[in-house]
């Protein structure tokens, strides 16, 4: 029989002593550890148990009885409610140290590997208005927090334009200031918003599915230019018109406006039409002196700036000389690829996604670079010994996979290639760990960088330097 929410616990008193796992923090209660979110440690609360498991509990702070020395006053409003930037209670030193003991744990835990010293991580130089891309989505209803809902009264239903609160698909935030992306992106947000209330547009809903207005992305570049991207969920012209021209007029720095209706369950673009209304159909990003053309499509780090400082590391551990073949694998839109052609003799860049490829041959193109090959395909059927056998063997291989890792057929065809030097760019420290463990009897971990890509998040981008033994 289910356990009701009445048999769940009150904690009082509970000392919380360390960070955990996903942007969370730990006490003991009786022994049994106890997850809550929004603390840090040093922070003594009363906490509602809101789930029991085995060897853990999870819960949430209903009174605080003394607050950490440690603890910083978070810088936005939506703070512990819209479920990003969990660490702005955490000063940013504090996010570095634990972000580098997290990649420690992950690789000795799991990867059972030896180890040089971990460097220290790679602050953000921006903590604040970092990123160069967001996706809001539209509902018919906002999110009540749990305040709104304990005063009562008569809460009228509103619409919300903004986040998705975590774990819940047709919950969402309504969103007034958000410090993650430079402006004009919030007035671009909040002038949607005001404009579709106005003129009376319906707001999905999407358990329903029905509504006019879906989605919306605003990109930025470090070039200044702006891109945004409206769904509907409906094919409506004349309101369409009326929402983009509004925009494009209102907001003049807009340099390329799409539109998309997408009338699926589900709320991915890769397989729609994208229609460009306003200005050109991409964005322009630059990284040193290359220069990369974004589209509605592209995929492209969201920190720019951090961006620079992780593909330096990339380049560096790959300590190339100009002669060298270099492999990059998962190249996604040939980023890494192009950053570092003009320091090895060629470039082979594989991807599974056919637009990215195009993406990575088009920026290649407009930088001058002649020396890269791109290929699209599974990466487990491209790469293979006849694939290498017919674009020569990789002196150097550059891997940057998706947060599931390396296949292992993939490791073992570069077993085979054995190339001099691996470079490994992960999001995820804990697949990468595992990883490295299969490369182990082959290669040496000689250099481990992790990279702060996203500030008051518990997320960690990681590079590491394989050798191979001789």
């Amino acid at each position: 029989m289910a356990r009701k929410k009445a048999d769940y616990p009150l904690i009082e008193g509970l000392e919380i002593t360390a960070l955990a796992a996903e942007g969370k923090a730990m006490g003991r209660w009786n022994d049994v550890v106890v997850f809550v979110p929004m603390t840090v440690p040093g922070d003594v609360v009363d906490v509602q148990i809101r789930s029991k498991r085995r060897r853990y509990m999870e819960g949430y702070v209903v009174c605080y009885r003394r607050r950490s020395p440690m603890r910083e006053e978070p810088f936005c409003e939506h703070f512990g409610v819209c479920g990003g930037c969990k660490w702005q209670n955490l000063p940013y030193a504090e996010q570095l140290r634990f972000k580098r003991e997290q990649v420690r744990d992950q690789l000795t835990r799991i990867g059972k590997i030896e180890l040089p010293e971990i460097r220290e991580c790679l602050p953000s130089e921006e903590t604040r208005f970092y990123r160069n891309k967001l996706e809001f989505t539209f509902a018919d209803r906002r999110w009540l927090t749990r305040e709104e809902v304990a005063a009562g009264g008569d809460i009228a239903a509103e619409p919300a334009l903004g986040f998705h609160i975590p774990g819940m698909f047709d919950k969402v935030l309504d969103i007034r200031n958000c410090r993650l992306q430079p402006e004009p992106s919030n007035a671009i947000r909040l002038e949607t918003r005001r404009f579709c209330l106005e003129h009376g547009y319906t707001f999905y809903n999407a358990r329903e599915h029905r509504g006019l207005m879906r989605n919306m992305v605003v990109r930025t570049s470090s070039t200044g230019e702006v891109m945004v991207i409206v769904v509907f969920g409906a094919d409506e012209p004349d309101k369409i018109g009326a929402l983009t021209g509004h925009l494009a007029s209102r907001f003049p720095e807009i340099t390329s406006l799409f539109y998309v209706v997408n009338t699926k369950w589900n709320d991915s673009l890769g397989d729609q039409r994208m229609i460009c209304c306003h200005g050109r159909d991409h964005i322009v990003e630059r990284m040193e002196e290359l220069r990369f053309k974004i589209g509605p499509k592209s995929f492209y780090q969201t920190n720019s700036a951090q961006a620079l400082r992780l593909y330096r590391v990339a380049r560096d551990f790959a300590r190339l000389t100009g002669e060298e073949v270099l492999y990059d694998l998962y190249t996604g839109t040939g980023t890494i690829a192009n950053f570092c052609a003009s320091r090895c003799r060629r470039v082979v860049g594989i991807e599974y996604v056919p637009e990215a490829i195009a993406d990575a041959k088009v920026n290649s193109a407009l930088n001058g670079i002649v020396n890269t090959d791109f290929y699209a395909g599974d990466m487990k059927e491209v790469l293979s010994d006849g694939f290498i056998g017919r674009n020569g063997r990789p002196d150097v291989v550059i891997l940057d996979p998706p947060r599931a890792g390396v296949d292992e057929p993939v490791i073992d065809v570069l077993l085979r290639a054995a190339p001099q030097r691996i470079v490994y760019v992960s999001c995820n420290p804990a697949t990468q760990a595992r990883d490295l463990a299969l490369l182990d009897a082959a290669y040496r971990v000689e250099a481990v960088q992790p990279v702060d890509m996203f500030p008051h998040t518990h997320h960690v981008e990681n590079v590491v330097l394989l050798e191979r033994r001789e």
